[in-house]
């Protein structure tokens, strides 16, 4: 086993056997049925509901009787990503650990440890003999990752508690008291197609090798979004010569910054020379000015045999415009907490197939009626480019309260730990937190985790002694709320 001799064993233990089953968001079947029969082959009572959300829990000690119940959560599913030389099949294949010493992370995909972490640091809870019976509820949850869905659905009436643990966030010592809500947007832009005159030549674009990462708490460290990148080239070279766009995609998690992007484009074949040499100009130009923040950046050209029918020449334009213009990136920071984004865009995803190309934007803000902007901006550009536009209701924040008794408690537990406060601050990302807190009147909430890298990508990575100590003081924190 990669994990074997780290601590607490049982936490990797558990986390080595769920990296084993596929969990993708939306085909979380097996870890599901491997949790509900974790839960019979140690008696333990649980619970599901029509989502496929598991609550457990174990006997309370008649000394822990009247005690607060606190509801530990993470969520089973994980986002999928992996380099385009690697042929893991999600549906199937187990996730290949391999370590460093400092850090465990996978071969060529993402490791799961969001948030497969904090469901192994609950199986360890459940399955220690020697953990004290104090009143726990422990809550899995489903489809976070594709809209925090399992807890959208959830059957509140599983559970009892008041104080909610949730174990979702990437950075040890520090404890969430926030977090941003989130909306979605998805533009259709009907393909016109015209059969051009003349010999053509269809060229293959491709930009890859970009180090993206997750759309809400990496969206302020500047990385590239492919799509963006590659409507860049595309419209430069729409500048110059005649190009017609025979189809484009790119990216694929709505919570993920795009890696890579793709586009196939047909010119006239007197045109192709030059294309090929502004195509080289251009992508030299912009691979120099952001090299300190994607070194792995590359961009490719390849002449194909052949080809569909181009689009139209209007279509072509309307679409290039609407991709240089749809925002991405932080688009305010906060002016109640410092460093924190306040609201975001993540132009996610494009895709062509059915007579229209979809484009997929989350947006992301902690004031709703910032994150209501961001909306209507993409409808106003939807409208002016004669795209069909669907958007969701969103998902609500979460306010933080520094007056929080549960926080209070998870500050002496990390003092006890650490020897030091914990940072207390709020998150550009949506958590859990937010919906069960709407869900459930009086519910209190902190989210804390082990200290995480690259999540949502094939960089992800967690630090293997954060994870000793995020346990002890999880452990600690439930102590200390069982003994005041």
């Amino acid at each position: 086993m990669i994990t074997e001799g780290l601590k607490p064993a049982r936490l990797w233990h558990f986390f080595e056997e769920i990296s084993r089953i596929p969990r993708a968001s939306g085909n979380e079947q097996r870890i599901l049925e491997y949790l509900r029969r974790f839960a019979r082959e140690r008696e333990i009572e649980h619970i599901g509901d029509e989502a496929g959300n598991i609550v457990m829990r174990r006997p309370v000690g008649k000394k822990y009787m009247g005690r607060p119940v606190v509801v530990v959560q993470s969520h089973v599913d994980m986002v999928c990503e992996k380099n385009s030389s690697s042929t893991h099949d999600f549906d199937s294949d187990p996730i290949i650990l391999k370590s460093d010493g400092e850090w465990i992370r996978a071969e060529g995909t993402s490791l799961g440890a969001d948030n497969g972490i904090g469901v192994a640091a609950m199986l360890a809870l459940l399955a220690d003999p020697d953990l004290e019976p104090w009143p726990v509820e422990y809550l899995f949850t489903v489809e976070e990752e594709i809209g925090l869905n399992g807890a959208k659905t959830l059957d509140v009436h599983m559970f009892s508690g008041k104080m909610l643990i949730n174990l979702d966030i990437e950075e040890m010592g520090t404890l969430c008291i926030g977090c941003a809500g989130g909306r979605d947007s998805d533009l259709f832009f009907p393909m016109n197609v015209e059969s051009m005159e003349g010999d053509l030549c269809f060229l293959h674009v491709e930009v890859s090798g970009l180090r993206g990462g997750h759309s809400g708490a990496e969206i302020h460290l500047g990385g590239a979004n492919a799509i963006k990148l590659l409507a860049r080239v595309l419209n430069l070279l729409h500048q110059s010569i005649p190009i017609h766009l025979v189809s484009i995609m790119g990216g694929d998690k709505d919570n993920a910054i795009p890696r890579e992007a793709a586009a196939v484009v047909a010119v006239k074949e007197e045109e192709s020379e030059r294309a090929r040499d502004l195509f080289a100009q251009f992508t030299s130009d912009i691979s120099n000015s952001i090299a300190d923040t994607e070194q792995g950046l590359q961009f490719q050209l390849e002449v194909q045999p052949g080809g569909e029918t181009p689009f139209d020449a209007y279509t072509t334009a309307r679409l290039l415009d609407a991709l240089m213009v749809i925002p991405h990136g932080v688009l305010a920071m906060s002016s109640v907490m410092e460093n924190l984004v306040e609201t975001s865009s993540n132009l996610s995803s494009i895709h062509t197939g059915r007579g229209e190309v979809r484009l997929h934007a989350s947006h992301r803000s902690s004031v709703e009626n910032a994150l209501s902007w961001v909306a209507e901006l993409h409808r106003s550009i939807a409208s002016l480019s004669g795209a069909r536009v669907e958007q969701d209701q969103g998902y609500p924040g979460w306010n933080p309260d520094p007056s929080s008794k549960l926080l209070a408690y998870a500050s002496d537990g990390v003092g006890q730990v650490l020897g030091q406060p914990p940072a207390v601050r709020a998150i550009h990302a949506g958590l859990e937190c937010g919906v069960i807190k709407e869900r459930v009147q009086g519910m209190d909430a902190i989210s804390m985790g082990p200290t995480i890298m690259g999540a949502h990508s094939p960089d992800e990575r967690v630090h293997i002694d954060s994870v000793n100590t995020f346990w002890n003081i999880l452990v600690q924190t439930l102590k200390l709320i069982n003994s005041r």
